[in-house]
């Protein structure tokens, strides 16, 4: 390992490029010298080595001569996976625990192990099984095996998936987000320098596993992480075992989910039948709860933590999205939603199960919008009724319609999973996947409908092809779409307006270069104005979401709210920011550097986006903030005002504090 960190650093300081074949050729060479397994100096090794040394051997590591510059290059060169933190923000998705779900959608996989919808077999529902659902755990192991492959985790967005959010208990919902915020503020399981104190061993997914009978945990609660801070011992881990239910017995779970799989129990029943049961699950429900008080003395230590959540997303129904609901999320914390729309046409709607009215997805958008919220839609092609040209025309209408419009899509395909009700359509013959040809020309239409405001984030969940009985089963199906995008564009010129592919990611930005661009549209709730920093190529640096909420809309919500007894969190008079983003690599906070986050982009968006709020009449502007990005907008002139941070404008546009 030592022989290839210097060999590394040699090249470097030569001013030489070490690319990924580069480090191949380096690792071959001295897996041959060593006579060893070349897979003993696998790159996803090498840092966590160079960590250890500069942890834990200070000495051997000051012989190596590392400068802050050289060890820039030599991190990035060892970076696991770097585009996952090319937004400039480090993403850790976590999975709430099984639980009965309102919706009954024919195409969903029900896996008796998983929140409905879900597949054990999917990277983030193992790593959640793996820790019994315990949120703490999973962001503990998520934060060191983010940190070993080379990623700044001082920004962190939360991803909390599990189906319908509002379908879980308020108590346990609160529980959740407490312990989420209490894991980043702990830094269990990362040091300083990266390395972590974890009782017993790890799998590569940096979850520490306890031996059964060991102190760590109880022998009954089977392979339980316990991650502790630095220096504690195992006796004082930093989770509470009782919270952290004993894994089901898998004969049984077996046998239920044959049971679920033929048809003979609904996902629910089978639900209440394993976990309703279980003396260890009633149990960690009775500690699975928590008061807002505690929630918000988390969030304000947050604020200054090492590990900022500068995004928070929760997953939830477009009919479980009302003013009282998005009130309680919002003080949670959430700043964007996911939400399962799948289809705007109400027949293809009904035939799939859904439940669900297109009204209903009308309403969920408005008042996404006036609470300020990100809107992250998830939509699907070739569902049960669908055909390629209906596919193209649904998709259409969802991102131009004044009342849909989203601001970020998940638009991947209907896959056929053993467990799901698709199933016996499939075997009737009323359901057929689309070939391969079909599929791509479809994605590539949607793709080049997709406006400049918008982000098609995936085309594809986590199945692994072992769990597809029939669809798509290629994992670089976006590839494939771009590639062909690519060609298509070269031969007709027409451009892909869509945000991911026109994202700088990883890239250098000459900032000189860029202009600020905005891109006006209207919605039955605001005028929105997104805000672009772009290259000369066109290639997006930034962006910010303005929203200019309409008067009757306004007025309208803090009727209902008030016929509910909520003070409404929005005055006429205010714009509200829905999201400012910066690309670059994500850097530490405080920490400069030579990526587009580095460069004021942040502070001219807000500064440009209080002007057009001023020049169309409003007099204050409202932030939805993330807990960890309230210090930022604090330095920026915005004060704490009950959901929101806010502030005044002044005539000529500039910000105003007070």
């Amino acid at each position: 390992m030592e022989e290839i960190i210097l060999q590394i650093l040699d090249a470097l300081r030569r001013g030489e490029t070490v690319d990924d074949r580069a480090l191949v050729k380096l690792v071959h060479a001295q897996a041959r010298r060593a006579g060893g397994d070349k897979r003993a100096f696998a790159k996803r090794r090498l840092l966590p080595f160079y960590q250890r040394v500069k942890s834990e051997d200070p000495e051997r590591w000051a012989r190596w001569g590392i400068t802050p510059e050289l060890e820039e290059g030599l991190i990035k060169v060892l970076r696991m996976k770097p585009r996952r933190s090319a937004s400039g923000v480090a993403t850790i998705t976590v999975i709430t625990k099984p639980w009965p779900c309102s919706g009954s959608c024919i195409f969903c996989p029900s896996d008796v192990r998983m929140p409905k919808s879900y597949l054990a077999d999917e990277p983030a529902c193992a790593r959640a099984e793996q820790a019994c659902f315990d949120p703490y755990l999973q962001v503990s192991a998520r934060l060191t095996a983010l940190s070993q492959m080379g990623h700044a985790t001082d920004k962190i967005e939360l991803i909390v998936l599990g189906g319908t959010w509002s379908d879980y208990p308020v108590e346990y919902q609160i529980w959740f987000m407490r312990e989420l915020f209490r894991a980043l503020n702990d830094d269990a399981t990362v040091g300083e320098s990266g390395s972590s104190a974890r009782v017993g061993s790890s799998d590569e997914s940096g979850i520490a596993f306890a031996p059964p009978g060991s102190s760590a945990a109880p022998a009954s609660f089977g392979p339980v992480a316990a991650s502790v801070s630095p220096g504690a011992s195992a006796a004082s881990a930093s989770f509470d075992p009782a919270a952290a239910p004993a894994l089901l017995d898998p004969v049984a779970t077996e046998a239920v989910q044959r049971e679920v799989t033929d048809g003979h129990l609904s996902y629910n029943q089978a639900i209440a039948q394993l976990y309703g049961t279980s003396t260890a699950w009633r149990e960690a429900a009775r500690v699975q709860r928590a008061t807002m008080d505690e929630l918000e003395r988390e969030q304000r230590r947050n604020e200054t933590a090492r590990h900022r959540v500068v995004g928070l997303v929760i997953e939830t129904r477009p009919d479980a999205i009302t003013p009282e609901a998005l009130v309680a999320i919002r003080r949670m914390g959430a700043t964007k939603i996911q939400m399962g729309v799948q289809s705007v046409d109400q027949r293809v709607l009904d035939a799939n199960g859904r439940g669900i009215r297109v009204a209903q997805i009308e309403r969920a958008f408005s008042l996404l919008r006036l609470f300020g919220f990100k809107i992250h839609a998830h939509f699907m092609v070739n569902l049960l009724g669908s055909t390629p040209e209906a596919d193209r025309l649904d998709y259409q209408r969802f991102v131009a319609e004044l009342a849909f419009q989203p601001d970020e899509v998940k638009l991947y395909p209907c896959a056929l999973i053993e467990s799901s009700r698709l199933r016996g359509r499939y075997e009737a013959g009323e359901w057929r996947p689309y070939t391969e040809d079909e599929l791509v020309g479809v994605l590539i239409d949607d793709v080049l409908a997709t406006p400049a405001y918008c982000r098609v984030s995936r085309m594809i969940r986590d199945f692994s092809s072992g769990d597809i009985m029939a669809g798509n089963k290629k994992p670089n199906l976006r590839q494939m779409v771009e590639s062909r995008l690519r060609e298509r564009s070269e031969q007709t010129g027409e451009r892909v307006q869509e945000i991911r592919f026109r994202e700088i990611a990883t890239s250098d930005v000459d900032v000189r270069a860029l202009r600020l661009e905005v891109v006006p549209y209207e919605t039955p709730a605001a005028s929105e104005r997104f805000l672009q920093w772009v290259t000369p190529e066109g290639r997006i640096a930034g962006f910010l979401r303005l929203s200019l909420p309409k008067a009757a809309a306004v007025e309208a919500l803090a009727s209902e709210l008030r016929a509910a007894g909520c003070e409404p969190p929005v005055q006429p008079g205010e714009a509200m920011i829905r999201e400012v983003h910066v690309y670059g690599m994500a850097a530490r906070v405080g920490e400069e550097g030579g990526a587009a986050q580095h460069h004021g982009l942040g502070r001219k968006l807000v500064e440009r986006a209080c002007e057009l709020a001023c020049e169309a009449g409003y007099e204050r502007i409202n932030v939805i903030s993330a807990v960890g990005t309230r210090e930022y907008y604090r330095h920026l002139g915005f004060y704490d005002h009950g959901l929101y941070q806010q502030c005044k404008i002044r005539t000529e546009g500039m910000l105003h504090h007070g």
